[in-house]
């Protein structure tokens, strides 16, 4: 049994030891481990695993790998449709009508929610679109959008159309939390400070959770009260925290969440999202919301009437019915959550984290620099590596090496050891890499 008390030491032999030890080793059978030969474009593409060295693939958070039970599962839907047709939305093995639902309480005890706050749909823009219809409802005293600086891309794009949608100039309506001069990431007491001193004129608070670009998690509690104190919503995009930090939504009183599940949570590519609404707004039906026929009371949906009933709870917010073959590729992979746990995930998530931060510090110094927070209350997974001089040379040496992980302009390199498919032996060889090159 590994604890959190482990003295790193700077060995293979050390590494193997804690592989060794590790109670959830057995996960990793249960996904595709890309082969350099794979990689390389040496073997074809199958489904049985191809013979070969096994890639480290430190690549969770842009896409997770494919659990076996993906193509069992897909397949299963395959045949129903071609042995039902239409009828297999009951008669299949799991029906297609309700099988939303067969993943509803998975994905609560993943982010930490009651069932009736969580469902899986759309995409994650979208299902930002949709909550922020809802909750972002400005007028001409409390208009603002607070972000941190540098979100995701689609964040920005959305906070910045939907402001000027309502007729606002998104450089009014949207408040970028900056870091401090000289620092990479936001204090929580700066952001308690912009939320208190601009709370008035906030309409919602949106802060990614884990920013992608830094791995920093926010402190959601005390940003969570804060910005209820001052009149505002607050909703959280989980893209790189759901399936990666042990999140608990309901008890930390966000008013939304929404996520992607092709990144930690291995559904694939484009995959569905999910979304997370608070229990407190389960039957608030005077919300305003965009409706659609999947979101309107079970008991009365195909009677076709015009007028909208929605479901109570996150459901209620559903468009359209949801395409079968990736929820039963999330399906797949949210089974091995269930069996692993979050809060063991986790804890094998920080010892691996914490190893491969010991080793990629044990460089010449100046040679790189970690800007993800050291406390691991402040990260999941994720390190992402400053390099002084040459980053996409080292990016290169790793793709040489088999060793995948990503760039992100101007000099950052993004490594992720995932619990649930990452060894102790991956992180190793990834720090000897970077040993090696910064020797030459």
């Amino acid at each position: 049994m590994i604890t959190s008390a482990v003295m790193f030491e700077n060995s293979e032999a050390f590494a193997r030891e804690l592989d060794s030890k590790d109670e959830l080793s057995s996960l990793r059978e249960e996904f595709f481990i890309p082969t350099r030969e794979s990689m390389a474009g040496k073997t074809k593409p199958a489904i049985a695993q191809p013979e070969g060295e096994k890639c480290v693939y430190l690549a969770g958070n842009s896409l997770g790998l494919q659990p076996r039970n993906v193509h069992k599962y897909i397949s299963e839907e395959l045949e129903d449709w071609a042995s039902f047709g239409v009828e297999g939305h009951f008669h299949g093995r799991h029906p297609w009508l309700p099988y939303h639902e067969f993943l509803t309480e998975m994905s609560a005890r993943v982010v930490g929610a009651k069932p009736v706050e969580v469902v899986v749909m759309n995409t994650l823009t979208t299902n930002l679109h949709l909550m922020m219809v809802s909750f972002y409802r400005p007028d001409k005293e409390r208009f603002k959008i607070l972000v941190e600086q540098g979100a995701f891309p689609s964040d920005q794009y959305a906070v910045a159309s939907q402001a000027n949608f309502h007729g606002f100039n998104p450089k009014d309506a949207v408040i970028e939390l900056k870091p401090r001069d000289g620092e990479d990431l936001l204090r929580t007491e700066d952001i308690l400070d912009v939320i208190e001193r601009e709370g008035d004129t906030i309409a919602l608070v949106l802060l990614g959770n884990v920013n992608y670009l830094t791995g920093q998690a926010f402190e959601v509690v005390p940003i969570a009260e804060k910005a209820h104190e001052k009149g505002c919503y607050i909703g959280l995009n989980l893209a790189h925290g759901a399936g990666n930090l042990h999140l608990q939504l309901h008890d930390w009183n966000v008013d939304f969440a929404v996520w992607c599940s092709y990144k930690y949570l291995n559904s694939g590519p484009g995959s569905l999202a999910g979304c997370f609404v608070h229990e407190r707004h389960k039957d608030n039906f005077d919300l305003p919301r965009f409706a659609g026929w999947w979101g309107h009371n079970k008991e009365t949906r195909f009677r076709m009437g015009p007028e909208f009933e929605p479901l109570p709870g996150a459901e209620g917010w559903q468009l359209s019915n949801p395409p079968i073959f990736q929820l039963a590729a999330l399906r797949a992979s949210l089974e091995l959550f269930d069996k692993a746990g979050m809060k063991q995930l986790r804890a094998k998530g920080d010892l691996l984290t914490g190893y491969l931060e010991f080793l990629v510090k044990d460089t010449p110094a100046g040679y790189l620099s970690i800007i993800t927070p050291a406390d691991p209350a402040q990260r999941g997974s994720q390190l992402s590596i400053r390099f002084s001089s040459n980053p996409k040379e080292m990016l290169k040496a790793f793709k040489d090496e088999g060793v995948i992980c990503d760039f992100r302009e101007p000099d950052i390199i993004r490594a992720t050891p995932v619990p649930m498919y990452n060894t102790f032996l991956d992180v190793y060889r990834f720090a000897s890499i970077i040993r090696r090159f910064a020797s030459k």
